[in-house]
C-alpha cells in the first residue's frame, strides 16, 4: 500500500496559524500520513529559537487566555506541538528565499529545520493527496 502525503504551506506566524499547523500536521503524522510543512514569509517566525507566537491584532492581548483554555482541555503549547511534529518526523521546512528577504538566518531557526525554495518543496509536493495553505 502506497502511503499518503500531506503538504502545507504556512505564510503567516500568528499563534492561531501555528497551532492549526502543528495540530493538523500531528494529526495526518499519526494517522501515518507523510507530512511536509513548508514555512514561508511571516510563516518563518513559527519557526524561530524562543518564539511562542501571539494572536493576531487586538486579539494578541488574549493570547494568554487562550493558551490557558486549550491547556485545559488538554491542548499542547505551541513548543510542545511543534516538538511532537518533530517527535512524530513531519518534514518541517524553511523557505530560502523568504529567509534572505526577512533577514532570517540558519542559526536563528530550532535545529531539523530544511531549507529550501519553492521549486523543491513544489516537487516534493507533486505527488501528494492532499493540500493545505494557512495564510
Amino acid at each position: 500500500m502506497v502511503q499518503k502525503k500531506f503538504i502545507m504551506a504556512v505564510s503567516e506566524g500568528t499563534f492561531d496559524k501555528g497551532m492549526m499547523a502543528m495540530m493538523m500536521g500531528n494529526t495526518a503524522a499519526s494517522m501515518g500520513i507523510d507530512t511536509h510543512i513548508f514555512f514561508t514569509f511571516f510563516g518563518l517566525n513559527l519557526l524561530k529559537k524562543g518564539k511562542n507566537p501571539k494572536m493576531g491584532g487586538l486579539y494578541r492581548l488574549f493570547t494568554g487566555m487562550m493558551v490557558k483554555k486549550m491547556k485545559k482541555i488538554g491542548i499542547d503549547s505551541y513548543q510542545e506541538q511543534l516538538e511532537m511534529a518533530r517527535d512524530l518526523g513531519v518534514h518541517l521546512y524553511a523557505c530560502n528565499t523568504s529567509m534572505e528577504m526577512m533577514g532570517v538566518k540558519k542559526e536563528d531557526l530550532i535545529d531539523g529545520i530544511t531549507i529550501l525554495g519553492a521549486a523543491a518543496f513544489l516537487d516534493i509536493s507533486a505527488d501528494s493527496d492532499m493540500q493545505l495553505f494557512i495564510g
